[in-house]
């Protein structure tokens, strides 16, 4: 049977015209699914019994298999999903003090092919569809009982990353039409201004999502120049760092320049991470006149990976130096390293 799950309020409209109901249903059953979190159509109570049976004969309020779920020593929490065809994915709800941001994944597996990111090394299996993408963040309200949806004020899941497992511009039509139902103001209304979407600079797509979204963005930069991202990140031989950093520019432009954009920097000891590193990437940045900020992130050890971290003193010089020439540069605290649920260590499977 198809999900209700993952389909947007024109979509349902059309399905309640071949099913001989009024177009205004549509409106009851995003808040039945979206607002009130619910997962069975025989809950649907505020429809006919008969139209709950019509839709009960084709359709499901489904949501991922947990598989596994643990929870770090320092409150942070990961779901291992599993789909229809067996296949897994890993979600991860990191909190703050007194709320936090879930982490979800947009593929499985991913071909951008980072050396440093255990996500990484697990080869692209297929993209999420929209329902997949959407009900991660679904199975994290049930988890920890939020629902009905409540008010930006109150909500504990309060922020989304979309900085799981995948590239999200790879699978981009079906992430734009997740952010847009998380983001709809009758459901789980998430503010836009409360999701931040990470992508490696795929450059064409860049500028799409600050039209379609106007979500916070997050650049995976990771180096100074060509050669080193060239090294670390393959992905950078397509789409080269000048022309990220052009995109980088116009979506700040696009979005009113209301928005900083953020740009992640993992710490590779004796890669990436000297003083003059520090200024040539900042000169980049200011010759364009982009509004941002740095978040600057220790690697995460894993088997079979060579990297090292910068030691803390390195990284903090390295963070002096930003601030120095007028970013702010926090270092990140790594959470959730004890369940691998840390920055690049999601991976789909059951290990």
């Amino acid at each position: 049977m198809d999900n209700l799950i993952g389909l947007d309020k024109l979509e349902l409209q059309s399905i309640l015209a071949e099913l001989g109901e009024k177009p205004f249903r549509a409106k009851q059953i995003w808040h039945l699914i979206y607002n009130q979190g619910k997962t069975d159509i025989n809950d649907f109570t505020t429809l006919s019994k008969s139209l709950r049976e019509k839709l009960s004969k084709h359709f499901t309020v489904k949501r991922p298999e947990i598989i596994k779920e643990l929870t770090s020593t320092d409150k942070t929490r990961k779901w291992l999903l599993g789909f229809d065809d067996k296949r897994k994915v890993e979600t991860v709800y990191i909190p703050e003090d007194d709320r936090g941001a879930v982490c979800i994944s947009t593929q499985i597996g991913c071909a951008v092919g980072c050396t440093f990111c255990n996500t990484g090394s697990q080869k692209l299996e297929r993209n999420l569809n929209t329902a997949e993408i959407v009900s991660q963040f679904m199975t994290a309200r049930d988890s920890y009982g939020e629902w009905p949806s409540p008010i930006d004020e109150t909500r504990y899941l309060s922020n989304i990353v979309v900085m799981g497992m995948g590239e999200p511009l790879h699978n981009l039509k079906n992430t734009i039409k997740a952010l847009k139902i998380l983001t709809d103001g009758d459901g789980i209304a998430i503010s836009k201004r409360r999701i931040t979407l990470s992508t490696s600079g795929i450059t064409p797509h860049i500028t799409t999502i600050a039209k379609e979204v106007g979500c916070k963005l997050a650049l995976s930069l990771h180096a100074p120049n060509n050669e080193i991202r060239d090294h670390i990140m393959p992905i950078n031989k397509k789409y080269p760092l000048e022309g990220v950093l052009d995109a980088c520019k116009e979506y700040q432009k696009i979005t009113g320049g209301r928005q900083y954009i953020t740009f992640e920097y993992l710490m590779l000891k004796g890669i990436n991470d000297k003083p003059e590193h520090a200024r040539e990437i900042a000169k980049e940045i200011k010759k364009r006149k982009i509004g941002a900020k740095f978040n600057l992130i220790p690697f995460n050890p894993w088997s079979g990976c060579d990297y090292q971290t910068s030691p803390k003193s390195t990284i903090i010089k390295f963070s002096q130096i930003l601030e120095s020439e007028g970013f702010a540069a926090p270092i990140r605290v790594s959470k959730g390293q004890d369940i691998m649920a840390a920055c690049g260590q999601l991976k789909s499977k059951n290990q």
